[in-house]
């Protein structure tokens, strides 16, 4: 009991600090005039009250967070957040249920990219500026901001990064401060996602459009301002910059700090994940635009080129945005982009799914393991970037992976069960626990997920959350051992 009192006091901080994220919309609401304003401030008073009033009925229980208290409080934050923000959606949006708001912002906070609304070119410009930020603020974690400002109000952060943050190892860090490690990570963050905001308005967007879709590539949450995407602006400049944004957000941000602190792009090498990663989307755009061409999609080679690179950037780094409908190419196509959003994403990267690090490591241990059957004594450590890995690694990477394919096949006979075809129920899965937008079949980047019924809804929020929050993180609080003292 005195465990959840904890998380709750600590909750109710974070709640506070969430409620400063209203001031954003507000201030588009009044720069609109689009008549969304009271509706946020109230939004904000609430969320603070509620806030203010669980720390306040908990204040005895203040105290350092344990490893425990960590996946307890992740696992609530990522939960309660979501809650809070379907406030202004609720308010403003007529005939909205709550699962569908629900819906909305989880898929917001999870950066996956999946909607339920349509008319999205009509919504006030405050909602649109409040769903991306939901994508902005959920890319790099607002756990990692609460590692920054927790301590602040005495309340540690360690256990916080330990368990949000995505990959397998999870103890290397920038600096020696926890702390300095979060606010360097959200410098770098902000500082490229003013780049963006800045390329996509060069390249034709007004402001508008260019913040709300930097948001978007940079968290990889592909929310859009328009029903039709980036379809809507039919313009390869702007493609072509956020083709490059959301390269850099799959990539690990760690990586980012380093050649921006030691002013060398050499360090881009010896990211073995992120030359990885760029090695295969690359290889993967010239191999589908070929295929589309081939097969008669485009009449050209480098019309092809143009949608199958910007397409399979999007859905392979988890963003999710779209240019075209790749429901309808040859079905090899969007499932191969749909593999790629398993696999492709670094590790401290935005995105979601296996990650590549856990790739590598899969692919060496596979290696490993024929040798050993050719030389049983043998002594082959794994080494990755000229750094062994420990077993102890491999095997955590065996049971995660072990557990999201069972995790995907649970959910997608959940979603079959429920009378959803399998194509759209797989896809739909994939897509969630990948945290990558959108599906194929009657969740394709044409339709949204405002087809589902209210059972596949929770079905689907449930694989958004276990893919953010890595699936450890969500099942171990299942578990016997988990709550025993």
């Amino acid at each position: 009991m005195q465990r959840a009192l904890t998380v709750i006091h600590a909750l109710g901080l974070m709640l506070v600090v969430f409620s400063i994220t209203y001031l954003m919309p507000i201030a588009a609401s009044l720069v609109y005039n689009d008549g969304t304003m009271i509706d946020f401030v109230l939004a904000m008073l609430w969320t603070a009250a509620f806030g203010i009033l669980m720390w306040l009925l908990t204040r005895r229980y203040k105290g350092e967070l344990s490893i425990r208290h960590g996946y307890l409080l992740v696992v609530a934050m990522w939960t309660a957040m979501p809650a809070v923000a379907t406030l202004p959606l609720l308010l403003v949006i007529d005939g909205l249920s709550f699962t569908d708001a629900y819906f909305e912002t989880m898929s917001g906070l999870t950066t996956t990219g999946a909607t339920i609304l349509t008319g999205l070119d009509h919504l006030p410009p405050a909602i649109n500026i409040w769903r991306h930020e939901l994508n902005w603020i959920g890319g790099l974690g607002i756990i990692v901001l609460a590692v920054a400002i927790l301590p602040l109000l005495g309340v540690g952060g360690r256990q916080l990064f330990k368990a949000e943050t995505p990959g397998p190892m999870k103890d290397s860090a920038l600096t020696p401060r926890i702390t300095e490690t979060a606010r360097n990570l959200w410098l770098v963050y902000l500082g490229i996602t003013l780049a963006c905001i800045a390329s996509l308005k060069l390249a034709g967007m007004n402001w508008l459009d260019a913040i709300c879709h930097a948001f978007a590539a940079m968290g990889l949450g592909g929310f859009s301002t328009h029903d039709a995407s980036v379809g809507y602006f039919n313009s390869p400049a702007i493609e072509m910059v956020l083709i490059v944004f959301m390269l850099l957000a799959a990539m690990n941000f760690a990586t980012h700090f380093l050649v921006w602190r030691k002013k060398s792009l050499k360090l881009y090498l010896h990211d073995t994940e992120g030359v990885a990663t760029v090695a295969l989307v690359l290889a993967s755009c010239a191999g589908i635009a070929v295929f589309l061409w081939w097969k008669g999609v485009y009449p050209d080679f480098w019309t092809a080129l143009r949608y199958a690179s910007f397409n399979l950037v999007s859905l392979a780094t988890d963003c999710g945005l779209a240019s075209a409908d790749f429901n309808q190419w040859p079905v090899f196509a969007p499932l191969w982009m749909l593999f790629l959003s398993c696999i492709t994403a670094s590790s401290g990267s935005t995105g979601g799914g296996i990650k590549m690090i856990r790739t590598i490591i899969l692919f060496k241990q596979a290696g490993r393991e024929f040798l050993k059957l050719l030389h049983p004594s043998a002594v082959n450590p794994m080494k990755i970037g000229g750094q062994v890995i420990p077993n102890n690694i491999v095997f955590s990477v065996l049971g995660f992976v072990f557990l999201y394919f069972m995790s995907v096949v649970t959910l997608t006979f959940a979603l079959v069960i429920s009378g959803l075809d399998f194509l759209s129920s797989f896809s739909a899965v994939i897509a969630c626990i990948n945290n990558a937008g959108p599906g194929l079949g009657v969740v394709g980047p044409a339709s949204n997920f405002g087809v589902l019924t209210d059972f596949q809804t929770w079905v689907c929020i449930l694989a958004m959350l276990l893919g953010r929050l890595e699936i450890f993180t969500v099942l171990i609080l299942f578990t016997p051992h988990f709550w025993k003292r």
